[in-house]
């Protein structure tokens, strides 16, 4: 049996009270994600499945498939798809709602991102959209998403990214994780390519976009409490001017925050035959 030292038990324990908090998160606002207009819709998505050239040849991993929107969209259009999610009451509310559109070829799967159980080579896309910023261990995400794709099989990442100044970056995370505590870190778009590249994957296609969020609905949607929405307001308002443009940070017409603006990013990469 394999041993570890005693830092890589902390670092387990940390993982694992991370996931729990990500599970009770979602657990808990699962329907909000599938009805949420952002999740539901919105151009990545399309994008997303118009760049996936899907076929009904095809076989998909959904990764952290959340509401399932992605699986929902690609179960049309390809042979079968698996939706993987670490949180089994997204999974249910998920399959109701795939199911509930007449899609048959899906199914549902309970699991870790970073643990994929799944044979080497097993399919042609491997998908995940605004999920990787949850995961505690992304490079070892990447790493098995590049196992169990295909040689010549492609993974499609959506999710928000951090600025690549780092005050902005740090101020960013602060936010997310202040308004939702199973956030564990958006990653910068430098830091992804060179993740994927590292694991092997050759990346083809890269497509940014402005991501504005309303702050009520996005406190909201995270199940904030009112007396927290109220401190992370203040603390987003009392930011430098420079800040304030940088994030596009809007008030209303009583100086209440209205909305600010982050940054999603599409990443297409290729394991090679």
């Amino acid at each position: 049996m394999q041993k570890f030292s005693q830092v890589n038990k902390e670092e387990t324990t940390m993982e694992d009270s991370i996931k729990n908090k990500v599970q009770q998160q979602f657990a808990k606002n699962a329907e909000k994600y599938v009805t949420s207009k952002r999740h539901a819709k919105g151009e990545d998505l399309s994008l997303l499945v118009s760049f996936s050239k899907a076929d009904k040849n095809m076989d998909v991993l959904d990764i952290a498939t959340g509401g399932g929107h992605v699986a929902n969209a690609l179960a049309p259009l390809v042979h079968r798809v698996t939706a993987y999610d670490l949180t089994e009451e997204m999974l249910t509310t998920a399959a109701e709602f795939i199911r509930g559109n007449g899609h048959s070829n899906v199914e549902f799967v309970k699991g870790d991102a970073e643990q994929l159980p799944f044979s080497a080579a097993s399919f042609d896309l491997v998908t995940c959209r605004i999920a990787a910023h949850h995961f505690p261990d992304i490079p070892a995400f990447a790493k098995g998403a590049f196992q169990v794709v295909k040689p010549g099989g492609k993974l499609l990442l959506i999710d928000n990214v951090a600025p690549e100044n780092d005050d902005f970056d740090q101020f960013y995370n602060e936010i997310e994780k202040q308004r939702d505590p199973s956030h564990v870190r958006a990653w910068k778009k430098s830091e992804w390519i060179n993740l994927l590249e590292s694991v092997g994957f050759r990346i083809e296609t890269i497509v940014c976009f402005p991501k504005p969020f309303q702050f009520h609905d996005w406190c909201e949607r995270s199940a904030l409490p009112e007396e927290e929405t109220a401190l992370l307001e203040t603390k987003m308002l009392q930011v430098s001017q420079e800040m304030q443009q940088f994030f596009s940070i809007q008030t209303d017409e009583s100086g209440g925050l209205l909305s600010f603006t982050g940054e999603a990013v599409y990443f297409q990469a290729i394991r090679p035959s």
